[in-house]
């Protein structure tokens, strides 16, 4: 009865949303007032409606109700109660009820917020997200049903995917779905625009705390899709460019260029068509990196479905919010106008150059992602594209854009004179040239690794200038909220030049009381021994670190077995500090006493995460800013040259 509750309350959801997203196209814009007092009504309730479905799904996974089909699939009564809870968003029906709870959520914040917009806008943008429910819960209603019966009903379930087992799939997937779904609003944002003809400063203002927070959201979600990787999967690196990996990125990367236009738009109103076409090319990256995990067009360890015919209706969903919204663009982008002229060397050309930049980063890893599935789905073969092709690619990108991130926020709007420019970044210059040349002297890894050396203090120094600079001059929180981002690019690069640059790695068979030295330690084995848990078992190595003779950490990896569903999984075991991990991972048994075991010495792996973290709270510090809480209130609608004045449809 709790599953069919759930049901219900879906089918109401969909009455719900599809009430709001009608409430535009009914003529509703003559009277906005009663049509968003309805609205909000309407989005509290799809919030509430789609939570309790969440939660019914959640209870049937509590109680191991293995009458319901998506239950028996993933979960056992062995199964831990947090991984039974978590086993929610652990495969396809589920994640996408989550999809369904996070954009219901973020409609209801939206209508929550929207005092400040005038009605007529806030009406569009609350229809927009109403219409991407409306698919959402059609696609989950008739082809991803979470609450299907399964009778007769097994008498256990068939377990909760090995690999998923662990912390970090808590937290993972709420996280990235919160940004990816999050940029579902500057979508919403840029139709309603587009469709009033109209960007004014003061809507900009509104836009960027909801770009800042998806994005901070985007970025907390992949540093812990990053950590899973390394503790279970064993990637051991800080992108291992997976398809599923790579659907993630590419919002990510539209993001921080959507994140840099508005800044110059908010400001000095430039770029404002650009800011739309990238608003709508984030949410349609989202879209595509649903389809690619859940159209069964690749396989992967986290790709979550194989049933080609959801990947059509993902398609659908694709091409009509895509489409029609590049249609709309197409149509109305010429009503919002562009901004004042500004010199080459001038703040707005820098943030131009990123944006553009990391748009075509963004195309780069999109077209790699793409391509093999579309050769593979013309039948002229199946090909990967790897490490060496995003590297080769995305570091000439890149690279300048670190240097304009250090050069843009020293630079002044409009025109900046090159030689007070220079003058003002000459010691953040020979700072990173010394750092370059020093890394070049006592490491290793040749020119890559003096590239990264130079840019990690370039930022970091360029950041510090900027910030000595402004002296005693009181900052708000969206610049601090800037400076801690672009000090975690800093430390990111830091982290990624140093791991590539010096990491070890080597698998040896080692009996008990042999050793290996990896690095400055020597690791050895003192013991093989056979344990037993709640819903696994398997072989635990215990391995001790030494260094210099003394023994400073003892080392726990296990080979696991499942036993309700006959895998085994070997789970690492890892000895961190602020400067290098050890990390241990059982292979294949080699003898009665003996084991294959990896090792690995990864110097300062964990600035990789701590840089991502540092930009997520720095985005998060951003939208935090005072001037986005206050009242927003734009002028009352002067519709554009060509567009009428009482609802700014087109003469």
């Amino acid at each position: 009865m709790i599953a069919e509750l759930g049901h219900y309350a879906l089918i109401l959801a969909l009455c719900v949303a599809a009430t709001a997203a009608l409430l535009p196209l009914l003529g509703a814009e003559r009277d906005a007032a009663l049509a968003l007092s309805v609205q909000r009504r309407g989005a509290a309730l799809l919030f509430g409606l789609c939570l309790a479905a969440a939660a019914s799904l959640t209870w049937s996974f509590v109680v191991n109700d293995f009458s319901v089909r998506y239950v028996a699939a993933h979960s056992h009564s062995t199964l831990p109660l947090t991984y039974r809870m978590a086993a929610l968003w652990g495969s396809h029906e589920g994640s996408m009820l989550l999809w369904l709870v996070t954009l219901a959520g973020w409609t209801a914040v939206v209508a929550w917020r929207a005092v400040g917009l005038p009605d007529v806008m806030a009406v569009r943008v609350l229809g927009v997200l109403g219409a991407i429910s409306t698919g959402l819960l059609l696609f989950v209603l008739l082809s991803s049903n979470p609450f299907l019966r399964l009778m007769p009903p097994p008498l256990d379930g068939r377990d909760l995917n090995a690999l998923l087992q662990d912390p970090g799939m808590v937290f993972h997937p709420p996280a990235l779905y919160l940004g990816y779904v999050g940029f579902a609003v500057p979508f919403a944002f840029a139709v309603a625009a587009l469709w009033s003809g109209r960007l004014p400063p003061a809507w900009l203002r509104w836009l960027r705390p909801w770009v800042l927070l998806a994005w901070a959201a985007l970025t907390l979600g992949i540093v812990l899709g990053s950590s899973w990787a390394y503790r279970v999967l064993g990637w051991g690196g800080w992108w291992f460019w997976d398809p599923v990996e790579n659907a993630s990125l590419l919002p990510w990367l539209a993001g921080l260029a959507l994140l840099h236009a508005v800044c110059a738009a908010e400001t000095r109103e430039h770029f404002k068509r650009w800011v739309l076409l990238l608003a709508i090319a984030c949410f349609g990256l989202s879209l595509i990196g649903t389809f690619i995990v859940r159209s069964g067009a690749i396989t992967s360890v986290h790709a979550f479905a194989t049933d080609p015919r959801r990947g059509l209706f993902i398609l659908a969903l694709l091409a009509a919010c895509l489409g029609g919204a590049l249609m709309l663009y197409a149509g109305r982008a010429h009503a919002i106008g562009g901004g004042r002229p500004f010199a080459p060397v001038s703040r707005e050309s820098l943030l131009l150059s990123n944006t553009l930049l990391f748009s075509v980063a963004t195309a780069s890893v999109l077209l790699a992602t793409l391509y093999p599935m579309a050769l593979d789905a013309l039948g002229a073969g199946k090909i990967s594209v790897g490490a060496p092709y995003f590297e080769a690619v995305l570091v000439p990108l890149l690279a300048p854009a670190v240097f304009l991130m250090g050069v843009g926020p020293l630079a002044q709007w409009q025109k900046a004179p090159l030689p007070a420019l220079a003058r003002r970044l000459r010691w953040a210059f020979v700072a990173s040239v010394s750092a370059a040349l020093v890394a070049a002297l006592v490491g290793r890894g040749g020119a890559l690794i003096g590239v990264g050396f130079f840019l990690a203090a370039w930022v970091l120094a360029s950041s510090m200038t900027g910030w000595l600079r402004r002296g005693s001059v009181p900052r708000s929180r969206a610049y601090w909220g800037m400076q801690l981002a672009h000090i975690g690019v800093g430390v990111f690069i830091l982290g990624v030049t140093v791991v590539r640059g010096f990491q070890i790695e080597r698998e040896v068979p080692l009996a008990v009381g042999d050793s290996a030295p990896v690095g400055d330690y020597v690791l050895r084995l003192d013991a093989l021994e056979p344990f037993e848990a709640h819903n696994h078992g398997g072989v635990r190595a215990q391995l001790s670190v030494l260094r210099e003779g003394e023994v400073t950490a003892v080392l726990k990896p296990e080979s696991r077995t499942y036993r309700a569903q006959d895998m085994t999984v070997s789970t690492p075991a890892i000895h961190g500090t602020l400067w290098r991990d050890i990390y241990v991972a059982m292979g294949d048994r080699t003898g009665p006493q003996s084991w294959g075991l990896r090792l690995q010495y990864k110097p300062m792996i964990w600035w990789v995460w701590a840089g991502f973290l540092m930009m997520s709270a720095g985005g998060l510090l951003a939208a935090c800013d005072r001037r986005y809480r206050l009242a927003t209130t734009a002028p009352a609608l002067q519709p554009a040259p060509g567009l009428s004045v009482a609802s700014g449809e087109p003469r």
